[in-house]
Formats: structure tokens, sequence, C-alpha cells
């Protein structure tokens, strides 16, 4: 889904939260329109998809024997999800998160209609300087988007050269 179409679907169900807890008394602050819950909320939801994927991925891979067994041998089936197939899956689970990591320091339209007021992002700052055409100024940002971007890759990189290692 668009996060442009996220964002806009998101605005009211925020705002009738919003004034619900207005007209119970609450009115410290505003909980969902111009909060960082907002941008948790649409993250989740854009990005879930991504570090799901992965992970049922690395599930899928480990053998059911092995679950089964520890099972067998008198494990909780929290113990053989932490014992078990956590310690198989990781590199999934792991792959997951830094795949959806890049992708929500990047993403714009979101962030530009959920974000708190007086809060830039890097994506909201290099948006913000070129429309004003001070393409100088946000070089230092591009820049860092950009590495923020290799350090997961090479990350993944590390982790299936030594997947292949340990299969080879």
């Amino acid at each position: 889904m668009p996060g442009t179409v996220l964002a806009v679907g998101l605005l009211g169900p925020l705002a009738l939260i919003d004034s619900g807890l207005f007209e119970a008394g609450i009115t410290t602050a505003l909980v969902g329109l111009g909060t960082g819950s907002a941008l948790v909320i649409a993250y989740a939801l854009r990005f879930l998809t991504v570090t799901v994927g992965a992970s049922e991925a690395g599930f899928a891979r480990i053998p059911r024997t092995l679950p089964d067994a520890a099972r067998v041998l008198g494990r909780g089936r929290l113990a053989t999800l932490a014992t078990v197939q956590l310690p198989l899956a990781w590199p999934a689970v792991l792959s997951g998160g830094l795949l959806a990591f890049v992708d929500i320091a990047k993403e714009l339209p979101v962030t530009l209609l959920l974000r708190p007021l007086n809060v830039e992002t890097l994506s909201t700052h290099l948006y913000g300087e070129a429309a004003r055409g001070t393409y100088e100024d946000d070089a230092a940002a591009a820049v860092l988007i950009v590495m923020i971007g290799l350090v997961p890759v090479t990350l993944l990189l590390r982790l299936d050269q030594n997947a292949t290692w340990r299969r080879g």
C-alpha cells in the first residue's frame, strides 16, 4: 500500500481517538495525530509485510522434526521457540528487521503527513532543502541516508557469506 494512502487513511481514526479523549476530559496532549505513536502505527502497518515475510521464510527452513523433538523431550512452546527455533532463524529475522529499518529511514510520504510538529527526519530535511533549491545544504543528509542504507546491506552480505560458508 502506498505511504500516502496509508497516512491519509490513518488521519480519520487518529483524529477520532483524539476527539474521544478530549471529550473524556484528557486535554494534556494529542495522542494520535501529530505524535510519534502515529508514525509507529503507520510504519508498522506499512512495513510489517517485509519483516514477517523474511521471518516466515527463515522459520519455514527449519525442519519440523526439530521443534517436535524439543516438545517430546519436555520443552514448552516458548522454550522451544527460544532455544531451538530462534537460534536457527535469527539471520532471517534480523534481515527482515534491517530491510524494514532501511525502508523506514527513507520513507517520506508517511513521515510528512503524520510527523509531530518541529520534528525533522533525514528524509523530511532532504525534501525541504530540495524544495527550496538549496541542494548543497542537503548533501550531508543525502550521504547519511545512503550510509544508513549501506550498513544493513553490508551486514546482510556478511550474514549470507557466513551462511554459505557453513553450508558449503
